[in-house]
Formats: C-alpha cells, structure tokens, sequence
C-alpha cells in the first residue's frame, strides 16, 4: 500500500517504522532540519523498553501536492497543528485521512474537510498507543508490545477498516475500533490536561511530582472534575474505568500516579506547551456550557507560568 505519514515527530517516525517494516510504500513529509537527517540518516528509533535501536530508509518529501495520491494519509501532528494542514489535505486527491493524536475537536475538523474538499474524502480518527521525545541523534519511543492504536470515525459503522487492515496486515501492531472515537478522544483530553499541568508546574521534574502529595491528589480531583464536566455535557467517558478510578478509588489513584510520576519512564514522555494550551481552550469551550464547577483544575490552570504562558500564546495569534 501506498502510505503518506505527515509529520515526523515521535509518533510519525514509529508509525513510518512500522509500516515500512510491513513492506508498505512509505512516504514522510517533514521540513527543515528534521527532512535533512531524515534523508541523511533515516529513520533512528531508540525503543525505551526493548533497548534496542533500528534504522530505516524512508522516502522524504515537504509538500503534499494536489495530484500526489496515496491509498492512506496518516496525519500525525501535535493537536494545535492540526488546522494548519487541513487545507493541503483537503485539496489533495487522496481519498483516506487518518488524523492521529490529542484531538478535542474532531467534528470541526472533519466539517472542514467535507466543505473544502472537490473529492469525497473518507475520515477517521486515531490516537496511538506510544510516547516519547526527540532526542540529538534519535528518537526514543516508549510502547508496550508492538505498539497500537484506537481508530474510529464520526459515522455510525468505522470506515476504513479493510484499508487498515490492509495497510498493518505484515505487523504485530495492534488496532482497536472504537465506535465513539470523539467522546474517547475527549476522555483521554481529561487525562492528558492535569498530568501536563503538573509537569509544567514543577519544571519536568517528575520525581518534584512524585513527591509532593497535594499536587497529586489535586491531580487526582482535576481528572474527576474533567469527566464530571464530560458526563454532563452529553459526553460517554470511555474507557470508563478512568472516571470510576479518580471518583470511587481516590486513594488508589493517588498512589498509581505517585509511582508514575517516580518511574524513569515518565521521563521519556515529552508534552508540547503549544498543544497543552490547545487543550486547554478546548475542554474550557465543552466546561462553559456545563455547571460543573472544577476548582482544582482551575488551580492547575491559574498557576504562574502556565498563565503567563497563556497569555503570550494567545497575543501571538
């Protein structure tokens, strides 16, 4: 098959990796520095838990042009570039966009690509199962087995599920259908806010974190306050054992993040400030129509530097 993956970060390059080692025809659209060692070097993955690196050679472009089709779009992009690349894909041919990551506003994105598009375009979404961050020389990506990922579309029935199954059928990669993809991918915005508060709050020091019991259990409170937020909105929590966790099990909770936060694998996982204050404005959009109040998330919200850093974001555009 022949398979576009735009964007290069973290969770591109382990998705081009897969996908080349499954013998599809593999495309990358990344830009400056990142396209250069690209085609320099390929591919240099550094796998967090089975410690081993693997290369591969993969064809590099920086543009998606009108005419340049491809059975599948894997769009791998940080939450708050997702707008920014929705008008090249929807003048583009291809009929197959997966639109992979954090993403609060699935139903605005798929609106845009209906109404700009001249071709009818089939549309899912998806979040993959692994984290990481961009290294030096490489990037090192944290997964468990062989790695997986949740898809689903807007409509009823999933779309594209031969094409997908097609497209992973050489791989031990694991793909969940999930038929409320736009409430899963809210729920796991509830999760992802607090946690990135709290390391932002304490610089990245997840051991900071670890130790300091009050932020944990306001971290803890934040993440009910969330899905409190979501239920009353008209929203299925999903999966629902998270909201039942941080609600009937607090203490459990407390001290599942705690050694979370003490692991060094919590340090391989690096979060985007651009993407967080995405989120951010998202969940308080869905948190104005509820009544819901959520004094420990504001408290999250309202510390110094993550208002300050607010703020410049939002004078910048």
């Amino acid at each position: 098959m022949r398979v576009l993956i735009y964007g290069a970060g973290v969770q591109g390059s382990f998705l081009a990796h897969v996908l080349i080692r499954a013998n599809n025809d593999v495309t990358v659209l990344a830009r400056g520095k990142r396209a250069e060692e690209l085609r320099r070097d390929g591919i240099v993955l550094r796998h967090y838990l089975q410690r081993k690196t693997t290369i591969d050679k993969v064809t590099v472009i920086g543009e998606l042009r009108k005419d340049d089709i491809y059975d599948a779009i894997f769009v791998t992009m940080k939450y708050s570039d997702f707008p920014d690349v929705l008008p090249a894909l929807a003048q583009n041919g291809s009929e197959n966009i997966i639109l992979v990551g954090n993403n609060a506003t699935a139903s605005e994105m798929e609106a845009y690509l209906v109404t700009h598009s001249e071709k009818a375009k089939n549309i899912v979404f998806g979040f993959q199962l692994t984290g990481g961050k961009k290294k030096k020389d490489h990037t090192v990506v944290v997964r468990f087995n062989a790695g997986g990922m949740v898809i689903g579309s807007l409509e009823k029935s999933v779309l594209l599920k031969d094409s997908v199954g097609e497209i992973f059928k050489n791989t031990k990669y694991k793909i969940t259908y999930e038929k409320n993809i736009d409430s899963w991918l809210k729920s796991h915005m509830i999760g992802v806010l607090p946690m990135n508060l709290a390391a932002l709050i304490k610089d990245n020091n997840f051991k900071a974190i670890a130790k300091d019991n009050e932020l944990l259990k306001q971290l803890v409170a934040a993440m009910d306050e969330g899905y409190e937020v979501l239920k009353e909105s008209g929203y299925e929590v999903i999966p629902a054992v998270q909201a039942n966790l941080v609600k009937r099990h607090k203490h459990m909770a407390f001290l599942f993040y705690k050694l979370y936060h003490y692991l060094p694998l919590a340090s391989q996982v690096q979060g985007s400030f651009a993407e967080l204050k995405g989120l951010y404005d998202a969940f308080y959009e869905i948190k104005e129509r509820s009544d819901v109040l959520t004094p420990n998330l504001d408290l999250l919200v309202e510390d110094g530097k993550y208002v300050d850093f607010v703020k410049e974001m939002r004078e910048q555009s």
